[in-house]
Order: structure tokens, then sequence, then C-alpha cells
């Protein structure tokens, strides 16, 4: 289970086994607060299966989703080895599956474990790109094309033509998380009709893939890629993918 994680499959059997033998993995129903903003870290959370909002609140009290996290996912990983205050607060939006792991555990293998601390590096660089990539769409892309490359990440194959699938999120929340507020959303899902976006609901059809990903300007990831993550058990495709699509929202820009 912990393999499938970022940053953890890297780690040595016997590391692995050190955390698992504290980790404590349970679940967890919608609406269940992880930790809140502002909070000490006193456990590191992976997410195995489910969704888990990450929001931050401005200082007029406002809020925003900064991100939602789907399955094989670490999150929050600097505070909880640093030890400094949470600045978003985690809130499970969709039954999960969580490990808890005590920071203390987390924190001592990075000491102790030089190729360990260098695998959390990387899981928090990775984490940087992520904000970094958000911040580019933010500026570059319209609510439609951000929207777009999302969906592309909900495919099942991404190498397909066509596709189908249920939001794994209400389009409020959606909405927030693509920096846009909810009548610009519905704007986004009729403008992306004309790239063959079909939604009734919560069930969306891709008509014409390649036509999508051309207009949200994401790139086929490489098969070779995708064929080495589904080969180590990472599913779902958002997670393998996730350098290649993942898209992280935050403000709202004025589309």
């Amino acid at each position: 289970m912990l393999r499938v994680v970022r940053g953890f499959e890297e780690l040595a059997s016997p590391v692995l086994a050190q955390i698992s033998s504290v980790g404590n993995i349970s679940e967890a129903p919608q609406g269940e607060v992880l930790f809140r903003e502002g909070a000490v870290p006193e456990s590191l959370y992976l997410l195995l299966e489910g969704r888990v909002s990450l929001t931050g609140t401005a200082a007029d009290a406002s809020s925003a989703v900064i991100d939602i996290l789907g399955p094989n996912s670490s999150f929050v990983l600097a505070n909880a080895l640093t030890g400094e205050p949470y600045q978003v607060g985690a809130e499970v939006v969709a039954r999960s599956t969580v490990i808890r792991i005590p920071v203390t555990t987390i924190r001592t293998v990075v000491s102790e474990q030089p190729t360990a601390a260098m695998a959390m590096m990387r899981a928090i660089s990775a984490e940087l790109s992520a904000m970094t990539r958000q911040i580019v769409d933010l500026k570059v892309r319209i609510a439609a094309q951000r929207l777009g490359a999302y969906l592309l990440t909900l495919l099942e194959d991404p190498a397909a033509g066509t596709g189908q699938f249920r939001l794994p999120v209400n389009k409020g929340l959606l909405a927030s998380w693509l920096g846009c507020r909810a009548e610009n959303l519905s704007r986004a899902f009729v403008a992306l009709r004309a790239y063959g976006v079909e939604t009734h609901g919560s069930h969306v059809l891709l008509h014409d893939v390649a036509r999508l990903r051309a207009y949200a300007g994401t790139a086929l990831p490489d098969a070779d890629a995708v064929s080495q993550g589904l080969a180590a058990g990472r599913a779902p495709v958002e997670t393998i993918l996730g350098d290649a699509f993942r898209l992280r929202p935050g403000r709202p820009r004025k589309d």
C-alpha cells in the first residue's frame, strides 16, 4: 500500500516495515475533518481511496479549495516533516481509506536514512512543481481550458479516442477548485460542447479526446511511463499521470 504513494516507492523494505508497523489504516466518512488550518501536524496522511479537499481561508474569512486529492497520494508533507502549522484544512469529500503515520516516525526515518530524506525531498519538490503549474494555468488558461485539462485526467485510458465517467466531486466544489464561480463553470461546460464534451448531471462523455486535448493544451503522456505506472500498481490514472496532467487550480481569475 505504501509503495503506491509518491516518495514511498523509493524506500527500502526495512524502512517501509518500520513505517507500516506504526501506521493506522481507517475508513473516513464524507465530511470528516482530518485537520484544521493552523493546527500542528501530528500525523502524516496517505490517501489510498476516495477524495480529500484542502481548503485555505483568507483574512476576511472567505475560503477557497486549494486542491482535491485523489487515491495514492500524501498531502502537506512539508508540514509533517518540519512541524510547521498547517496553512490549509483537510476534509473528506468522498468516503476514503486513509493511512495515518505519526510524524515522529517519519522524522526519525528522514533523519537516520539519507535515501529516505532524498525521497521525501523529491516528493516535496513534486508538490512545489504542481503549485507552479497551478499559477501558470491560472495566468494563461481560461476556465474552459482548465476544466478540459481536468476532465482529461479522469480518463481510464488516456490514449483512447473517447471516454465516459462520473465527476468524483460535486460541481460546486469543482468550481472552487478550478478557480472560478459556479456560473463560470456552467459556461465552461457549455463552451466544451464544441470540443466533444457532453454532460448529464455528473455523468460526462468525451466524444473527441484528441480535439479536447488540443484545446486544453495537454500532451498525450509517454506510453512507457503509463505502462511502468500500471505495472507498479499505481491507480487511478490521474496518479500515474500526475506530472503530465494534474491541475491544481486556486484563486479565481476573471474569465
